[in-house]
């Protein structure tokens, strides 16, 4: 077992990789009662091409990862939520575009809550009846978030940016791909990428790193798992430009939706410079559009925007993108007033005192985040999956400059590559 210490954040974790390939890592927090536990595999909606090893390339239904997620609660012995309740535990698990992650909280029975983490999600049932009377249940799910204004709007903007690259392509997928989707696809797509070698388990909490590193040996022990290769993913060359400029959609909303978004063209950035680039474009766009900047208090006064008016940014090796807006009177003159103060801030460069006043709230927010197992368990697992290390972020936080700021915003906002997705009223 490795020791990583963290004296900039008063910080140490545990890690040790299994002989299977299982990397854990253990955060003990002295003090705390409440225990939390991811465990993940780096497999989410946008892998739905891939080889292991020196294997063809298999194409799978888009929505697979997600339902393979479903899927996996499914035990022959019964419901596995009500196994860990009976625990005292609360289990969840969620799919995103690059990930999928099982996890508890619990303050009680944490032994037993990791034994049956570890074995529900290493222990696939999947028959021909329980696939088929899924379908039905996700077809249900994605009928419902078509009538959900603020998922429409946010995935109506991805479609709208991206051509080919499957980031556009709804997590849950569609109606169609998801008809497509039998067990032995699951199985296939199961033991790709639930490989223990592909997967990782976090715990923080009130532990023992020693007794806890034992408990997953021998747990680990119990299973056989056959060596596998290297995962390749493949995508399609993704044109440059955006693949419409603009996308509507007409729902019964009291008020419209726009949000207005930056797509980047690069070649696959190295773990630090994605990790710096990616703090640098967050911390620039919190000082030119947060709560506290001109630009939101001048549009918050003209009652273009609410509390519900945001901004993020999304990066991987394969994507890059930014999101501007929330709920607005007036969508295209939101547009317009943002596209003019942007313009004012790229020529003029941001406020100096703004810029550091809001890198010294990231910083603050960022050990404030250390003091949430929750927090921590899901964003160390997100870097960690990136190459990155969460605890590592204070220092390049701290060495990140006004000028390094200035030439990111004016790399980012290029009115060539954004698009415009609007939810607008029905009438």
């Amino acid at each position: 077992m490795e020791t990583l210490a963290y004296p900039g954040v008063q910080e140490t974790l545990y890690r040790e990789v299994m002989p299977n390939g299982l990397e854990v890592v253990v955060l003990p927090k002295e003090g705390f009662s409440k225990t939390y536990a991811t465990f993940a595999t780096r497999y989410g909606s946008i892998d739905n091409r891939f080889a292991v090893g020196n294997g063809a390339p298999i194409t799978v239904p888009d929505g697979i990862a997600h339902f393979l997620e479903h899927k996996m609660f499914e035990e022959p012995t019964g419901d596995i939520f009500a196994t860990f309740a009976s625990q005292g535990a609360s289990a969840n698990a969620f799919t995103s575009f690059d990930r999928t992650v099982y996890l508890f909280s619990a303050t009680e029975q944490i032994d037993a809550n990791l034994e049956t983490l570890l074995d529900f999600v290493q222990n696939p049932y999947f028959t021909d009846e329980n696939v088929e009377k899924e379908k039905g249940i996700i077809e249900q799910e994605i009928n419902m978030y078509r009538d959900n204004a603020d998922w429409r709007v946010y995935f109506g903007l991805i479609d709208a940016l991206y051509h080919v690259h499957p980031i556009h392509i709804d997590i849950a997928g569609t109606a169609e791909s998801i008809r497509q989707i039998d067990k032995e696809t699951l199985y296939s797509c199961y033991e790709t990428f639930y490989h223990p070698s592909n997967m990782f388990l976090f715990i923080v909490g009130g532990v023992k790193p020693l007794h806890v590193m034992e408990l997953i040996r021998n747990n680990q022990a119990r299973k056989s798992f056959e060596p596998q290769g290297p995962i390749s993913r493949f995508f399609d060359p993704e044109p440059a430009s955006v693949k419409l400029p603009r996308k509507t959609a007409v729902l019964p909303v009291s008020l419209p939706k726009c949000l207005i978004g930056f797509k980047e063209n690069r070649e696959p950035l190295q773990p630090d410079v994605l990790l710096r680039t990616e703090l640098l474009t967050k911390l620039m766009l919190d000082s030119l559009l947060g709560s506290s900047s001109p630009i939101y208090h001048e549009l918050y006064d003209d009652n273009l925007i609410s509390d519900s008016f945001g901004h993020e940014f999304n990066s991987s090796e394969d994507y890059a993108f930014s999101v501007i807006g929330g709920e607005t009177r007036d969508p295209d003159l939101l547009a317009a007033r943002l596209r003019e103060a942007i313009d004012k801030a790229c020529a003029s460069g941001l406020n100096a005192q703004s810029f550091e006043r809001t890198k010294k709230k990231k910083i603050g927010g960022y050990l404030r985040m250390l003091n949430s197992p929750e927090a921590i368990a899901g964003e160390y697992t997100r870097y960690r999956f990136r190459g990155a290390d969460l605890f590592k972020l204070l220092p390049i936080y701290e060495s990140l400059t006004l000028a390094e700021a200035n030439k990111r915003m004016r790399e980012h906002f290029d009115w060539g590559r954004m698009s415009v997705s609007i939810v607008a009223k029905e009438g």
